[in-house]
């Protein structure tokens, strides 16, 4: 019996220690799983391509980081280059993409969450203030004014927002995040931009104001800052 029970145990401990470790990107298991974008196999990511048929250009990316973005065509007044295994097929695996931000006087990065990863941020230029809340119940807010050359980590997961207090001045900030595949979710336009719309009820209990003021915000035109 005492035996039995010590199995059961250790097959518990087993199945959590293993669904900790798929719950971030997994482990490259060789030197390196260019992503095959042509193929029409289903993974849990990207397959990889033939080792034979991977060239070095599979590692490389003319993303012209060093220029200035447009920030004058988003509402937030920010732009957000984000490089990951969609756009350099030689991340597949590796667990890491980056972002280049630009935020005009005044812009922002607005409120997200990034569901795959933990980010890095360094400022190149300007001033940013920057935050980030934990999760229920207590919601603690975390905040800091970066200048340049100042480095901030935002936990995977959690809601944070970078901004731009400058008048007159842009900021530019380069980010790492910890997924080839990070995700965001904007969560003003997750909440009021949704396709289809979530029931304004549900919006109107939720942030204990009218029915009238959710369909104003629904109305609005919800655009993503990212590229």
């Amino acid at each position: 019996m005492a035996s039995s029970t010590s199995f059961f145990l250790l097959t518990v401990l087993l199945a959590l220690i293993a669904s900790g470790a798929i719950a971030s990107d997994p482990s490259p298991l060789q030197d390196f799983c260019v992503a095959d974008k042509d193929s029409h196999v289903i993974v849990n990511g990207l397959p990889c391509k033939d080792v034979k048929d991977v060239k070095v250009d599979d590692f490389f990316l003319a993303a012209e980081l060093d220029k200035p973005r447009d920030t004058t065509m988003s509402k937030v007044k920010s732009n957000v280059t984000l490089i990951n295994v969609m756009k350099l097929a030689g991340l597949n695996t590796l667990g890491i993409s980056m972002a280049r931000i630009d935020y005009a006087p005044q812009g922002q990065n607005a409120p997200h969450t990034h569901p795959r990863a933990t980010e890095i941020l360094t400022v190149l230029e300007g001033s940013l203030y920057v935050g980030f809340v934990t999760s229920n119940p207590d919601n603690n807010f975390f905040s800091k004014m970066l200048n340049k050359g100042d480095v901030f980590v935002f936990p995977q997961g959690l809601i944070h927002f970078q901004f731009n207090p400058s008048y007159d001045k842009p900021a530019v900030a380069i980010a790492a995040l910890s997924s080839q595949n990070p995700g965001a979710i904007t969560i003003s336009n997750a909440l009021f931009g949704s396709k289809p719309l979530i029931a304004d009820d549900v919006l109107a209990k939720a942030f204990q104001v009218d029915k009238e003021v959710v369909d104003w915000l629904q109305a609005q035109f919800w655009e993503d800052n990212h590229n």
